[in-house]
């Protein structure tokens, strides 16, 4: 059932080719799923596979206990086709493991294009930070779900 008004989120939105975009997916009721090590790791190889099929190339990406980050640069599919796919593998990854019951992700997506002059940089190394703001870890080294292109 749609949410009042969560049409309007998608006002706007565009998939353009070639183009820079932030992505964050949040979990159902930000649960922690992504807490347990081989769940993390199951929404990683999902991450990796859209790469493989050209969909999107990652540029960098985070996966936090209750939500992920990812930056992209959208090939040959739209943003809407991509989440769609994402969502829908990582969630049958995550169940054929027996540990997820339920649905695993909130329905809908953020994005943001970024800018042409946008630090891309800059911001990736903002999302792979996250685990140090969010007092998981002292030191980046120590998380284990991240990744970035220039790192």
């Amino acid at each position: 059932m749609e949410r009042p008004g969560r049409h309007r989120l998608r006002l706007g939105r565009v998939s353009e080719p070639g183009r820079l975009y932030l992505l964050t997916s949040v979990t159902r009721e930000r649960v922690p799923v992504f807490e347990d090590f081989h769940l993390a790791r199951s929404v990683i190889a999902q991450l990796r596979l859209t790469e493989q099929e050209e969909a999107a190339r990652s540029l960098a990406w985070v996966v936090m206990p209750d939500h992920i980050h990812w930056l992209i640069e959208l090939k040959a599919v739209t943003l809407s086709v991509l989440m769609r796919r994402f969502k829908s593998r990582s969630s049958c990854a995550l169940y054929k493991t027996g540990k997820l019951e339920g649905r695993l992700w909130q329905a809908g997506y953020h994005d943001r294009a970024l800018r042409r002059e946008e630090d891309v940089q800059a911001i990736a190394r903002y999302i792979v930070c996250n685990p140090l703001r969010a007092g998981l870890v002292q030191r980046l080294g120590d998380y284990p779900h991240w990744d970035a292109v220039w790192l």
